[in-house]
């Protein structure tokens, strides 16, 4: 059978042509594959990082919150005992600090991966632009 098709000249240049534009798709599957691959990665690792980052800031503010809330309500009680009097004297103490420096800290941090987020949401989207235009 394949002495049959061999010795048909616009038979085998089909068979070839074929052979070549089926390569050729199948290059363009796997591309397009490994680039989608590239992409979920990309959205899985900016999005847990905005989670984390969210998670963080929101644990770190409600903590602070809740120690402010305490202080208030035992700076307003009339009287106040010495376990109390240290509560106070602990919302501005060194802890308290560094607890305000990891806050700001997550901020950043946070602010920083929102505009990473930004710049490759916008690269991705200039590319599928150019794409559909040269398509």
């Amino acid at each position: 059978m394949e002495l049959l098709e061999t010795q048909d000249p616009e038979k085998k240049r089909l068979l070839e042509t074929s052979d070549r534009h089926k390569h050729e798709l199948e290059r363009e599957v796997k591309n397009l594959s490994d680039k989608t691959e590239r992409f979920a990665k990309n959205t899985l690792i900016i999005g847990g990082t905005l989670v984390i980052s969210y998670l963080i800031v929101s644990t770190l503010s409600s903590s602070k919150k809740k120690k402010k809330k305490r202080t208030i309500n035992k700076m307003a009680s009339s009287s106040v005992d010495d376990s109390e009097s240290e509560d106070i004297e602990d919302t501005f103490s060194p802890s308290s600090l560094l607890l305000q420096i990891g806050e700001r800290f997550a901020t950043q941090a946070t602010a920083l991966l929102l505009s990473i987020a930004k710049d490759k949401l916008m690269e991705y989207l200039s590319n599928r632009n150019q794409k559909d235009e040269n398509s």
